[in-house]
Protein backbone atom coordinates (compact mmCIF):
# COMPACT_ATOMS: atom_id res chain seq x y z
CA UNK A 1 0.00 0.00 0.00
CA UNK A 2 1.42 3.35 -0.63
CA UNK A 3 0.86 6.59 0.46
CA UNK A 4 1.44 8.77 -3.19
CA UNK A 5 -1.69 10.21 -4.23
CA UNK A 6 -2.57 10.97 -8.08
CA UNK A 7 -0.07 14.09 -9.83
CA UNK A 8 -2.69 16.82 -9.70
CA UNK A 9 -4.25 18.33 -13.20
CA UNK A 10 -5.32 22.51 -13.66
CA UNK A 11 -8.53 23.77 -14.62
CA UNK A 12 -8.19 27.39 -15.88
CA UNK A 13 -11.01 30.02 -15.03
CA UNK A 14 -13.69 29.78 -16.73
CA UNK A 15 -14.68 33.17 -18.82
CA UNK A 16 -17.97 34.77 -19.19
CA UNK A 17 -20.07 36.21 -21.65
CA UNK A 18 -21.88 39.50 -21.60
CA UNK A 19 -23.39 39.17 -25.21
CA UNK A 20 -25.47 36.71 -26.33
CA UNK A 21 -24.24 37.31 -30.06
CA UNK A 22 -20.67 39.01 -29.89
CA UNK A 23 -18.63 36.11 -28.72
CA UNK A 24 -15.60 38.38 -28.40
CA UNK A 25 -17.59 39.85 -25.46
CA UNK A 26 -16.27 37.88 -22.47
CA UNK A 27 -14.07 38.32 -19.33
CA UNK A 28 -12.73 36.30 -16.64
CA UNK A 29 -13.75 39.42 -14.26
CA UNK A 30 -17.57 39.79 -13.81
CA UNK A 31 -17.49 43.07 -12.82
CA UNK A 32 -14.66 44.03 -15.04
CA UNK A 33 -16.99 43.06 -17.96
CA UNK A 34 -20.03 44.44 -16.69
CA UNK A 35 -18.14 47.93 -17.32
CA UNK A 36 -16.54 46.75 -20.61
CA UNK A 37 -19.21 45.31 -22.37
CA UNK A 38 -22.80 45.90 -20.24
CA UNK A 39 -24.90 43.21 -18.94
CA UNK A 40 -26.15 39.92 -20.90
CA UNK A 41 -29.85 40.97 -20.99
CA UNK A 42 -28.57 44.60 -22.23
CA UNK A 43 -32.33 46.66 -23.21
CA UNK A 44 -34.50 43.82 -22.19
CA UNK A 45 -34.90 44.72 -18.80
CA UNK A 46 -37.62 47.85 -18.39
CA UNK A 47 -35.79 51.13 -17.84
CA UNK A 48 -36.28 52.54 -15.47
CA UNK A 49 -36.41 50.14 -12.52
CA UNK A 50 -39.26 51.48 -10.46
CA UNK A 51 -38.43 51.21 -6.84
CA UNK A 52 -41.37 51.51 -4.15
CA UNK A 53 -40.06 51.66 -0.39
CA UNK A 54 -41.69 50.39 3.28
CA UNK A 55 -39.69 52.72 6.15
CA UNK A 56 -39.97 53.38 9.77
CA UNK A 57 -41.91 56.59 10.59
CA UNK A 58 -40.51 59.46 9.10
CA UNK A 59 -37.12 57.55 8.40
CA UNK A 60 -38.23 57.02 4.63
CA UNK A 61 -35.87 59.94 3.67
CA UNK A 62 -32.70 57.56 5.11
CA UNK A 63 -33.98 55.39 2.66
CA UNK A 64 -34.35 57.41 -0.51
CA UNK A 65 -30.51 59.03 0.06
CA UNK A 66 -29.13 55.56 0.16
CA UNK A 67 -30.72 54.90 -3.40
CA UNK A 68 -29.41 58.29 -4.27
CA UNK A 69 -26.45 56.86 -3.67
CA UNK A 70 -26.47 53.95 -6.19
CA UNK A 71 -26.74 56.91 -8.90
CA UNK A 72 -23.55 58.63 -7.46
CA UNK A 73 -19.92 57.42 -8.16
CA UNK A 74 -17.74 55.44 -5.37
CA UNK A 75 -13.71 54.36 -5.17
CA UNK A 76 -13.55 51.05 -3.39
CA UNK A 77 -11.47 51.41 -0.33
CA UNK A 78 -11.18 47.29 0.15
CA UNK A 79 -10.21 44.67 -2.03
CA UNK A 80 -8.26 47.02 -4.24
CA UNK A 81 -6.47 44.31 -6.39
CA UNK A 82 -10.07 43.12 -7.13
CA UNK A 83 -13.14 45.74 -6.95
CA UNK A 84 -13.54 48.17 -9.28
CA UNK A 85 -14.87 51.53 -8.57
CA UNK A 86 -18.63 51.96 -8.89
CA UNK A 87 -19.46 54.01 -11.62
CA UNK A 88 -22.86 54.60 -10.83
CA UNK A 89 -26.18 52.69 -11.34
CA UNK A 90 -26.81 53.92 -15.26
CA UNK A 91 -23.24 53.03 -16.28
CA UNK A 92 -23.16 49.97 -14.92
CA UNK A 93 -26.29 48.24 -15.91
CA UNK A 94 -27.27 50.82 -19.14
CA UNK A 95 -30.60 51.91 -17.36
CA UNK A 96 -31.62 53.95 -14.42
CA UNK A 97 -33.09 53.03 -11.53
CA UNK A 98 -35.63 55.70 -9.36
CA UNK A 99 -38.61 55.91 -6.85
CA UNK A 100 -41.83 54.64 -7.97
CA UNK A 101 -44.73 56.87 -8.05
CA UNK A 102 -46.11 58.81 -4.37
CA UNK A 103 -48.73 56.33 -3.32
CA UNK A 104 -45.50 53.11 -3.32
CA UNK A 105 -44.12 54.41 -0.72
CA UNK A 106 -44.83 53.31 2.85
CA UNK A 107 -44.12 54.98 6.58
CA UNK A 108 -45.20 52.74 9.15
CA UNK A 109 -46.50 54.34 11.96
CA UNK A 110 -44.63 55.79 15.71
CA UNK A 111 -46.66 52.97 17.59
CA UNK A 112 -44.82 49.73 16.24
CA UNK A 113 -41.54 50.42 18.28
CA UNK A 114 -43.57 50.41 21.12
CA UNK A 115 -45.46 47.57 20.73
CA UNK A 116 -42.48 45.35 19.92
CA UNK A 117 -41.47 46.19 23.49
CA UNK A 118 -44.33 45.16 24.99
CA UNK A 119 -45.02 41.71 23.09
CA UNK A 120 -42.89 38.55 24.39
CA UNK A 121 -43.28 37.98 20.79
CA UNK A 122 -41.79 41.00 19.13
CA UNK A 123 -40.91 39.44 15.81
CA UNK A 124 -44.38 38.66 15.18
CA UNK A 125 -45.24 42.22 15.47
CA UNK A 126 -42.77 43.15 13.29
CA UNK A 127 -43.20 40.66 10.57
CA UNK A 128 -47.00 40.98 10.62
CA UNK A 129 -46.33 44.84 10.18
CA UNK A 130 -44.44 44.91 7.55
CA UNK A 131 -46.22 42.34 5.41
CA UNK A 132 -49.40 44.36 6.33
CA UNK A 133 -47.43 46.92 4.32
CA UNK A 134 -46.50 44.91 1.33
CA UNK A 135 -50.02 44.15 1.14
CA UNK A 136 -50.86 47.54 1.29
CA UNK A 137 -48.63 48.09 -1.96
CA UNK A 138 -49.76 44.66 -4.09
CA UNK A 139 -52.94 46.87 -5.19
CA UNK A 140 -50.07 49.32 -7.15
CA UNK A 141 -48.49 46.20 -8.56
CA UNK A 142 -48.04 47.80 -11.69
CA UNK A 143 -46.73 50.67 -10.69
CA UNK A 144 -43.33 49.37 -9.06
CA UNK A 145 -40.32 46.68 -10.13
CA UNK A 146 -38.82 46.23 -6.66
CA UNK A 147 -39.67 46.88 -3.08
CA UNK A 148 -36.64 48.21 -0.68
CA UNK A 149 -37.06 47.56 3.04
CA UNK A 150 -35.33 49.50 5.51
CA UNK A 151 -34.77 47.83 8.56
CA UNK A 152 -33.26 49.74 11.33
CA UNK A 153 -30.93 48.43 14.50
CA UNK A 154 -33.75 49.59 16.91
CA UNK A 155 -35.81 46.39 15.30
CA UNK A 156 -33.63 44.19 16.43
CA UNK A 157 -35.10 42.22 19.16
CA UNK A 158 -37.62 40.83 16.10
CA UNK A 159 -35.12 40.10 13.47
CA UNK A 160 -34.99 36.34 15.19
CA UNK A 161 -37.75 34.31 17.28
CA UNK A 162 -37.07 33.22 20.73
CA UNK A 163 -35.51 29.96 22.04
CA UNK A 164 -36.56 26.99 20.06
CA UNK A 165 -38.66 28.81 17.59
CA UNK A 166 -37.28 28.50 14.18
CA UNK A 167 -37.96 32.26 12.61
CA UNK A 168 -35.70 34.64 10.56
CA UNK A 169 -37.44 38.17 9.48
CA UNK A 170 -35.43 37.80 6.18
CA UNK A 171 -36.69 34.32 5.30
CA UNK A 172 -40.12 34.69 6.91
CA UNK A 173 -40.58 38.25 4.37
CA UNK A 174 -38.78 36.51 1.67
CA UNK A 175 -41.53 33.45 1.88
CA UNK A 176 -43.94 35.89 1.63
CA UNK A 177 -43.15 38.10 -0.95
CA UNK A 178 -42.11 35.41 -3.15
CA UNK A 179 -46.06 33.66 -2.82
CA UNK A 180 -47.51 36.97 -4.00
CA UNK A 181 -44.06 37.50 -6.60
CA UNK A 182 -42.95 40.56 -5.06
CA UNK A 183 -39.44 40.78 -5.05
CA UNK A 184 -38.00 43.00 -2.00
CA UNK A 185 -34.21 44.61 -1.26
CA UNK A 186 -33.69 44.74 2.48
CA UNK A 187 -31.77 47.74 3.58
CA UNK A 188 -30.34 47.20 6.70
CA UNK A 189 -28.86 50.08 8.67
CA UNK A 190 -26.03 48.46 10.58
CA UNK A 191 -25.00 46.66 7.25
CA UNK A 192 -26.37 48.57 3.73
CA UNK A 193 -26.12 52.06 5.81
CA UNK A 194 -22.95 51.34 7.64
CA UNK A 195 -20.61 49.08 6.38
CA UNK A 196 -17.50 51.60 4.90
CA UNK A 197 -16.74 50.44 1.70
CA UNK A 198 -19.26 52.60 -0.50
CA UNK A 199 -18.11 50.79 -3.59
CA UNK A 200 -19.02 47.32 -2.75
CA UNK A 201 -22.18 47.50 -1.23
CA UNK A 202 -22.87 49.70 -4.40
CA UNK A 203 -21.70 46.60 -6.24
CA UNK A 204 -23.80 44.31 -4.48
CA UNK A 205 -26.77 46.45 -4.13
CA UNK A 206 -27.10 47.26 -7.49
CA UNK A 207 -26.53 43.43 -9.16
CA UNK A 208 -29.71 42.71 -7.01
CA UNK A 209 -31.55 44.99 -8.09
CA UNK A 210 -30.70 43.95 -12.30
CA UNK A 211 -31.22 40.27 -11.37
CA UNK A 212 -34.70 40.74 -8.98
CA UNK A 213 -35.79 42.99 -12.27
CA UNK A 214 -35.93 40.24 -14.38
CA UNK A 215 -31.78 40.93 -15.84
CA UNK A 216 -29.53 38.74 -16.53
CA UNK A 217 -25.78 40.68 -15.75
CA UNK A 218 -23.78 37.61 -17.42
CA UNK A 219 -23.08 33.79 -18.40
CA UNK A 220 -21.03 31.43 -18.64
CA UNK A 221 -19.00 31.86 -22.29
CA UNK A 222 -17.92 28.33 -23.61
CA UNK A 223 -20.33 25.52 -22.88
CA UNK A 224 -21.79 22.67 -24.26
CA UNK A 225 -24.82 23.83 -25.24
CA UNK A 226 -26.79 20.26 -24.47
CA UNK A 227 -25.71 19.84 -20.93
CA UNK A 228 -28.17 20.89 -17.79
CA UNK A 229 -27.01 21.04 -14.26
CA UNK A 230 -29.79 20.50 -11.25
CA UNK A 231 -28.82 21.42 -7.55
CA UNK A 232 -30.87 19.37 -5.25
CA UNK A 233 -31.54 19.82 -1.36
CA UNK A 234 -33.96 19.32 1.24
CA UNK A 235 -35.44 21.64 4.00
CA UNK A 236 -36.59 20.59 7.15
CA UNK A 237 -39.51 22.10 9.15
CA UNK A 238 -39.63 22.32 13.10
CA UNK A 239 -41.08 18.95 14.55
CA UNK A 240 -44.02 20.31 15.83
CA UNK A 241 -45.14 21.68 12.73
CA UNK A 242 -48.57 20.08 11.02
CA UNK A 243 -47.25 19.82 7.62
CA UNK A 244 -44.65 17.65 6.19
CA UNK A 245 -41.56 17.44 7.85
CA UNK A 246 -39.31 17.59 4.94
CA UNK A 247 -39.67 19.36 1.92
CA UNK A 248 -38.17 18.45 -1.63
CA UNK A 249 -36.09 21.88 -3.11
CA UNK A 250 -34.99 21.19 -6.25
CA UNK A 251 -33.07 24.70 -7.39
CA UNK A 252 -33.15 25.79 -10.74
CA UNK A 253 -32.42 23.39 -13.80
CA UNK A 254 -29.38 25.46 -15.18
CA UNK A 255 -28.92 25.31 -18.44
CA UNK A 256 -24.95 24.93 -20.34
CA UNK A 257 -24.56 29.05 -19.68
CA UNK A 258 -25.11 28.58 -15.93
CA UNK A 259 -28.75 30.74 -16.18
CA UNK A 260 -31.16 29.55 -14.40
CA UNK A 261 -34.44 31.30 -13.53
CA UNK A 262 -36.39 29.04 -12.21
CA UNK A 263 -37.15 26.45 -9.98
CA UNK A 264 -39.66 23.46 -9.11
CA UNK A 265 -40.31 22.31 -4.95
CA UNK A 266 -42.98 20.41 -2.95
CA UNK A 267 -43.52 18.64 0.37
CA UNK A 268 -41.57 15.01 0.07
CA UNK A 269 -43.63 12.33 1.73
CA UNK A 270 -41.94 9.27 0.80
CA UNK A 271 -38.15 10.11 3.09
CA UNK A 272 -35.94 8.11 5.18
CA UNK A 273 -33.69 9.71 7.34
CA UNK A 274 -30.40 8.23 8.30
CA UNK A 275 -27.85 10.09 10.45
CA UNK A 276 -30.32 12.91 10.62
CA UNK A 277 -29.84 13.13 6.31
CA UNK A 278 -32.96 12.43 4.33
CA UNK A 279 -33.23 10.05 1.13
CA UNK A 280 -35.87 9.88 -0.66
CA UNK A 281 -38.10 6.64 -1.91
CA UNK A 282 -37.44 5.63 -5.79
CA UNK A 283 -40.81 7.17 -6.41
CA UNK A 284 -39.91 10.53 -4.83
CA UNK A 285 -36.87 11.05 -6.48
CA UNK A 286 -38.39 10.15 -10.33
CA UNK A 287 -41.25 12.82 -9.18
CA UNK A 288 -38.91 15.71 -8.69
CA UNK A 289 -36.65 14.62 -11.67
CA UNK A 290 -39.27 14.49 -13.77
CA UNK A 291 -40.37 17.66 -12.63
CA UNK A 292 -37.12 19.47 -12.65
CA UNK A 293 -37.00 18.11 -16.46
CA UNK A 294 -40.15 19.04 -17.54
CA UNK A 295 -39.25 22.60 -16.56
CA UNK A 296 -35.97 22.63 -18.82
CA UNK A 297 -38.31 20.88 -22.07
CA UNK A 298 -40.45 24.14 -21.62
CA UNK A 299 -37.40 27.02 -21.63
CA UNK A 300 -35.95 24.72 -24.45
CA UNK A 301 -38.43 24.44 -27.35
CA UNK A 302 -39.54 20.73 -26.01
CA UNK A 303 -35.39 20.02 -26.38
CA UNK A 304 -34.44 17.19 -24.21
CA UNK A 305 -30.46 17.34 -23.14
CA UNK A 306 -28.36 14.88 -23.64
CA UNK A 307 -26.07 15.25 -20.95
CA UNK A 308 -27.33 16.24 -17.40
CA UNK A 309 -25.49 16.57 -14.18
CA UNK A 310 -27.51 16.38 -10.28
CA UNK A 311 -25.56 17.71 -7.55
CA UNK A 312 -26.55 17.35 -3.91
CA UNK A 313 -24.63 17.44 -0.60
CA UNK A 314 -25.55 14.04 0.50
CA UNK A 315 -24.74 10.41 -1.04
CA UNK A 316 -26.82 9.26 -3.36
CA UNK A 317 -28.69 5.88 -1.87
CA UNK A 318 -29.65 3.17 -4.55
CA UNK A 319 -33.32 4.09 -5.06
CA UNK A 320 -32.34 7.96 -5.60
CA UNK A 321 -30.10 6.74 -8.12
CA UNK A 322 -32.84 4.36 -9.59
CA UNK A 323 -35.39 7.05 -9.61
CA UNK A 324 -32.83 9.48 -11.32
CA UNK A 325 -32.41 7.29 -13.81
CA UNK A 326 -35.77 6.06 -14.17
CA UNK A 327 -36.67 10.02 -14.84
CA UNK A 328 -33.55 10.89 -17.34
CA UNK A 329 -33.51 7.87 -19.60
CA UNK A 330 -33.72 10.23 -22.49
CA UNK A 331 -30.85 11.67 -21.39
CA UNK A 332 -27.39 10.29 -23.09
CA UNK A 333 -25.15 10.68 -20.13
CA UNK A 334 -26.12 11.10 -16.25
CA UNK A 335 -23.23 12.18 -13.46
CA UNK A 336 -25.12 12.01 -9.89
CA UNK A 337 -22.08 14.10 -7.91
CA UNK A 338 -21.69 14.33 -4.45
CA UNK A 339 -20.55 18.00 -3.05
CA UNK A 340 -18.76 17.68 0.33
CA UNK A 341 -17.79 20.99 1.45
CA UNK A 342 -16.66 20.38 5.11
CA UNK A 343 -13.36 18.20 4.40
CA UNK A 344 -9.85 17.71 6.37
CA UNK A 345 -7.56 18.01 3.24
CA UNK A 346 -5.44 21.21 2.89
CA UNK A 347 -3.05 22.46 0.16
CA UNK A 348 0.63 24.32 -0.43
CA UNK A 349 2.12 25.10 -2.96
CA UNK A 350 5.61 23.90 -3.46
CA UNK A 351 8.35 25.57 -5.52
CA UNK A 352 10.82 23.39 -7.15
CA UNK A 353 14.53 23.89 -6.20
CA UNK A 354 16.23 25.79 -9.12
CA UNK A 355 19.36 24.35 -7.83
CA UNK A 356 17.83 20.37 -9.05
CA UNK A 357 17.62 19.38 -5.54
CA UNK A 358 14.75 16.61 -4.53
CA UNK A 359 12.93 18.91 -2.23
CA UNK A 360 10.88 21.98 -3.14
CA UNK A 361 10.14 25.12 -0.62
CA UNK A 362 6.72 26.87 0.12
CA UNK A 363 5.42 28.73 -2.49
CA UNK A 364 4.54 32.58 -1.93
CA UNK A 365 1.44 31.97 -3.53
CA UNK A 366 -1.62 29.31 -2.47
CA UNK A 367 -2.85 26.60 -4.43
CA UNK A 368 -4.54 27.56 -7.88
CA UNK A 369 -7.96 27.77 -7.90
CA UNK A 370 -8.99 24.52 -10.13
CA UNK A 371 -6.34 22.51 -9.04
CA UNK A 372 -7.62 19.10 -9.21
CA UNK A 373 -6.56 15.45 -7.00
CA UNK A 374 -8.03 12.46 -8.01
CA UNK A 375 -8.75 10.14 -5.30
CA UNK A 376 -9.57 7.14 -7.03
CA UNK A 377 -12.37 6.54 -10.45
CA UNK A 378 -15.28 7.76 -7.80
CA UNK A 379 -13.72 10.94 -5.72
CA UNK A 380 -11.82 13.79 -6.46
CA UNK A 381 -10.53 17.06 -4.75
CA UNK A 382 -11.33 20.20 -5.96
CA UNK A 383 -9.81 23.79 -4.89
CA UNK A 384 -12.71 25.98 -6.00
CA UNK A 385 -10.90 28.62 -4.00
CA UNK A 386 -7.34 29.62 -4.69
CA UNK A 387 -4.79 31.93 -6.42
CA UNK A 388 -6.12 33.09 -9.58
CA UNK A 389 -4.33 34.41 -12.29
CA UNK A 390 -5.40 37.23 -14.99
CA UNK A 391 -7.76 38.70 -12.21
CA UNK A 392 -5.36 41.73 -10.83
CA UNK A 393 -2.51 42.79 -11.84
CA UNK A 394 -0.37 40.33 -9.82
CA UNK A 395 -2.67 36.94 -8.67
CA UNK A 396 -5.12 37.49 -6.86
CA UNK A 397 -6.59 35.22 -3.48
CA UNK A 398 -9.99 36.28 -2.54
CA UNK A 399 -10.03 36.96 0.95
CA UNK A 400 -6.29 37.28 1.15
CA UNK A 401 -6.02 34.56 4.26
CA UNK A 402 -5.88 31.35 5.40
CA UNK A 403 -4.56 27.87 3.50
CA UNK A 404 -7.51 27.49 1.04
CA UNK A 405 -8.65 24.04 1.30
CA UNK A 406 -10.75 22.22 -1.48
CA UNK A 407 -14.28 20.77 -1.89
CA UNK A 408 -14.71 16.61 -2.59
CA UNK A 409 -16.67 15.07 -5.40
CA UNK A 410 -18.14 12.10 -5.26
CA UNK A 411 -19.65 10.32 -8.12
CA UNK A 412 -22.13 8.20 -7.94
CA UNK A 413 -23.08 7.26 -11.20
CA UNK A 414 -21.99 8.37 -14.36
CA UNK A 415 -18.37 7.87 -16.03
CA UNK A 416 -15.65 9.81 -17.83
CA UNK A 417 -12.18 11.83 -16.64
CA UNK A 418 -13.15 14.24 -13.79
CA UNK A 419 -11.84 17.06 -16.27
CA UNK A 420 -15.38 17.97 -17.02
CA UNK A 421 -17.13 17.33 -13.87
CA UNK A 422 -15.05 19.53 -12.12
CA UNK A 423 -14.47 22.61 -14.87
CA UNK A 424 -18.62 22.81 -14.59
CA UNK A 425 -18.83 22.85 -11.09
CA UNK A 426 -15.99 25.53 -11.13
CA UNK A 427 -17.71 27.73 -13.80
CA UNK A 428 -21.20 27.22 -11.74
CA UNK A 429 -19.20 28.96 -9.21
CA UNK A 430 -19.07 32.01 -11.02
CA UNK A 431 -22.82 32.18 -11.55
CA UNK A 432 -24.35 33.69 -8.39
CA UNK A 433 -25.96 37.24 -9.66
CA UNK A 434 -26.65 38.19 -5.75
CA UNK A 435 -22.96 38.70 -5.18
CA UNK A 436 -19.93 40.49 -6.20
CA UNK A 437 -17.13 38.23 -5.50
CA UNK A 438 -15.26 36.31 -8.57
CA UNK A 439 -16.66 33.04 -6.86
CA UNK A 440 -18.92 31.73 -4.69
CA UNK A 441 -17.26 28.31 -2.83
CA UNK A 442 -19.66 26.42 -4.03
CA UNK A 443 -21.33 25.61 -7.56
CA UNK A 444 -24.54 28.14 -8.04
CA UNK A 445 -26.18 24.55 -8.03
CA UNK A 446 -25.48 24.18 -4.35
CA UNK A 447 -25.43 27.95 -3.11
CA UNK A 448 -28.42 28.42 -4.27
CA UNK A 449 -30.46 24.88 -3.49
CA UNK A 450 -29.24 26.18 0.56
CA UNK A 451 -30.95 29.59 -0.47
CA UNK A 452 -33.76 28.38 -1.37
CA UNK A 453 -34.41 25.14 0.77
CA UNK A 454 -34.39 28.27 4.29
CA UNK A 455 -37.24 29.97 2.40
CA UNK A 456 -39.19 27.61 1.17
CA UNK A 457 -39.87 25.58 4.05
CA UNK A 458 -41.70 28.71 5.44
CA UNK A 459 -43.73 28.98 2.59
CA UNK A 460 -47.64 27.83 3.67
CA UNK A 461 -48.27 26.34 0.10
CA UNK A 462 -45.72 25.32 -2.67
CA UNK A 463 -47.97 24.46 -5.40
CA UNK A 464 -46.91 22.61 -8.94
CA UNK A 465 -46.14 26.04 -10.54
CA UNK A 466 -42.15 26.53 -11.16
CA UNK A 467 -40.76 29.75 -8.74
CA UNK A 468 -38.73 32.34 -10.37
CA UNK A 469 -35.42 32.53 -8.27
CA UNK A 470 -35.09 36.38 -8.28
CA UNK A 471 -37.69 36.45 -5.75
CA UNK A 472 -35.99 34.53 -3.27
CA UNK A 473 -32.40 36.73 -3.60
Amino acid sequence: MTSEISPHLFIPEAELAFHPERTSDVDLHPLRGLLRFGPYSSGLVPDPIRIATIAPARQGARLYGFMRELAAEFKATERKDYLPAWPGFRKAFNLDMRGAVKDCHVELDDRLEFEMKDSATPHVVLADRLLRAIQSLKARRDAFDIVFIYIPQSWAAGFVGSAGDDFDLHDHLKAATAARRIPIQLVREDRALAYPDRASVMWRIGLAIYAKAGGVPWKLADTDPETAYMGLSYAVRPTESDRPRFVTCCSQVFDAEGAGLEFVAYDAHEVDVQRENPFMSRTEMFRVMSRSLDLYRRRHSGRTPRRITVHKTTEFKKDEIDGCMEALHLCEAVDLVQVVEDVGWRGVRIERDRQGGAKGKPFGYPVERGTLIPLGDRECLLWMHGDVKNVAERSYYQGGRSTPRPIRLIRHAGHGSWDETARSALALAKMDWNNDALYDMLPVTMAYAKVLARVVKRMDGLGSTPYQFRFFM
